[in-house]
Parts: structure tokens; sequence; C-alpha cells
């Protein structure tokens, strides 16, 4: 992929982690009586904050799978699966870890809140999915991306079937990743249908990057079929609807979160990747790297996890607007601020996971 490109992906990463700290920043000590839809701002920073965890997941698909890809061509695909795999599992660990109660199993006491699956869980297991259909897709791109695109169409047009289930037989620790019945709110379906099409996109990027029209096409693609998604998916179900007589598609139709936020992606993608040459900048692209450091420190400090102590336990939702709009900028400053300077949480677990693997190997 052109150095361009990574700037692109960068950009949008960034744009994600910090939309998604201001979102729960605010969210959790936004005063009550604020949070109301006859507040226009209100209603604007809801809508918006909607969009963050469909970008964060569909470009997550996106540049792991162009990289799964391009090692192919590098002759280091092997390596890049067992990466993409212990960085899965990284995830994954990490995720139950930020909600360990660490004080309350001292005590005696083991909530089921621990099993909660959140959005480090569900990418890493996502990541994992992405190798294992690489590898049963026999490593052909075209095959990958034909899958992909699929996987990613059929998850949100089955939506209804799962949207209220629940596996009272099945072991927590793994119904939570399918249900939301005990409080997960990422559960891999539907939001592994993002990570599909992010990793369709890749291929997009990996077979037409270099040629002379691409960032042209790609971007009016992404504009027109993100509009056209918030505006006409509806309608179109509907129309589908109608001549299937398939009750689902009406379904979906009448709750349409999942394309209209698709679109919503796309639609920040087409503008960033034609902004790119005024968004190459150091501090922006830094912050892009760092997700992981961010996400990590933002969650111990707004939820007092491992310490018990955070904003939400310490200050609860008693901010007014202007309170929480200069608490959210300072919050985002200082959690990329440590993250930058005094937090190396990628490389640190993952250097040490994989000489713990490297142990047990030998």
């Amino acid at each position: 992929m052109s150095t361009n490109r990574l700037y692109f992906i960068d950009a949008v990463r960034a744009f994600a982690i910090l939309m998604m700290l201001q979102g729960h920043f605010i969210d959790t000590l936004l005063e009550v009586s604020y949070r109301n839809h006859s507040y226009t701002a209100f209603k604007v920073w809801e809508y918006t904050r909607g969009i963050t965890a469909p970008t964060f997941f569909t470009i997550s698909g996106l540049i792991f799978s162009y990289l799964l890809i391009k090692a192919k061509l590098n002759g280091t695909i092997e390596k890049r699966m067992h990466k993409g795999l212990i960085r899965g599992f990284m995830l994954i660990g990490i995720g139950y870890l930020l909600r360990a109660p660490i004080f309350e199993w001292l005590t005696g006491k083991f909530p089921d809140s621990f099993l909660v699956v959140d959005v480090l869980q569900c990418i890493g297991l996502s990541l994992i999915l992405i190798v294992f259909i690489y590898r049963l897709t026999l490593k052909k791109t075209l095959v990958f991306s034909i899958v992909m695109l699929l996987l990613g169409l059929t998850i949100f047009m089955l939506e209804p079937l799962y949207r209220h289930l629940e596996l009272p037989e099945v072991p927590m620790v793994f119904s939570n990743y399918l249900s939301k019945a005990n409080g997960s709110i990422f559960n891999i379906i539907p939001w592994f249908g993002y990570v599909a099409f992010g990793g369709f996109i890749a291929t997009l990027f990996y077979r037409y990057v270099e040629r002379p029209k691409f960032k042209i096409a790609i971007v009016s693609g992404f504009f027109v079929i993100g509009i056209a998604l918030i505006f006409g998916s509806s309608e179109t179900l509907m129309k589908l609807y109608y001549v299937s007589d398939l009750s689902i598609l009406k379904e979906v139709a009448y709750y349409n979160y999942l394309f209209t936020r698709l679109g919503n992606v796309l639609i920040i993608f087409s503008l960033f990747y034609l902004a790119e040459n005024y968004i190459k900048q150091p501090l922006i692209l830094k912050i892009g790297q760092k997700t992981l450091s961010i996400y990590v420190i933002h969650f111990i400090i707004i939820y007092g996890s491992l310490t018990g102590f955070g904003l939400h336990q310490l200050i609860g939702r008693a901010l007014e607007p202007w309170q929480a709009i200069i608490g959210a900028i300072l919050f985002l400053s200082v959690v990329c601020f440590i993250s930058f300077y005094y937090a190396k949480t990628n490389e640190f677990v993952y250097l040490n996971l994989q000489k713990i693997i490297d142990k047990i190997r030998r």
C-alpha cells in the first residue's frame, strides 16, 4: 500500500479513538437532566457518538486484513498470521483484565460483570476470525474479498434473528460473545460485520491503490455509497421485501442502524482520504498508532479499572455541559500525554506474551 493510504488509516484511527474518549467522558459525567433530545447539541453529540464504534471496527478490519494480504507478497504470511493470533488473544486478555474486580475477589466475591464482553474482546476475537478465514480461503485474495463482503452483508441482514438472543444453557464466558442478556454491548455479531466490510475494503486498496485514478474513484465511491446507505438503504430493503415477501427484510428496514452507520463510516473514510495531505501531522499519526495504550489508560481513569477509583466513582453524573466539554478536552490531552510519554502498553504486553509463548514451545 502506498504511504498516503497509511496516513489515511492512522488519521481515521486517531479520530475514532478520540471520539471514543470524549464519548465515554461525557456519557459518564454529564448531569442527567441534560440528556434530553430537546437539546439540539445533545442530539448531535449522541448521533456522532454512535458513529465511533462502527468506524473503529471497520478501520481495524481494514488495516489488519491489508497487512495480512500484503504479508503473502513478502513471504511472511505465516509470521503475520501467528502475530495476528497473538494480538487477538492479547486484546481479549486485556479486555478481561480491565474489568477484573480485584478488590472484590480479595473479599471472596466473584461478580459476573467480569465476564462482560467489551470492545477489546470483540476486536480480539475478530482478528482471530480473520486469520482463520484467510487460511480457509486458501490465501486467495479474490476469494477472501468475496467471503468478507458476503459475511458483512449476511450478518447485517440477519440482525433480527439475533437481536434478542439469549443462551441460558451456554456458559456465560461464551454466551456473552453472542448475547446481550448479561450486559455485553459489543457482541461478535453484529460487530464483526463492520470488521468484515473493513476486510473487503482492504482488498480494494490492495488490488487498485497504485492505479492513477484510484483515489478519485474510491473517494467518490465511498461518498456516494455512504449517502445511499444513510438515506436509501431502508427504502431499498422495503422494496426487496415487497418483491420477495421475506419478513426479515422488513424488520431490518424498520430498525436499520447497521447499514446507516456503515454509510456514516464510508463518508468519514472518503473525507479523510480526500484530505490526507492536510492531516499528515505527526501528532495525529501518533495518536492513531497508540490506540491500545490510549484505550487502556482512559478506561482506568474513567472507570477505575484495577484500582476501583475512577472519575465515574469520584464525580458521577454531575457536570454541567460547559464543564463536561472543557473536562473532555483536558481528559483527551492528559490521556494522550500519558500514552505518548509514560506508557508502552502495546509493546510491553506483546513482547512479554511472545516470551511466554516461546518458553512454552521450548
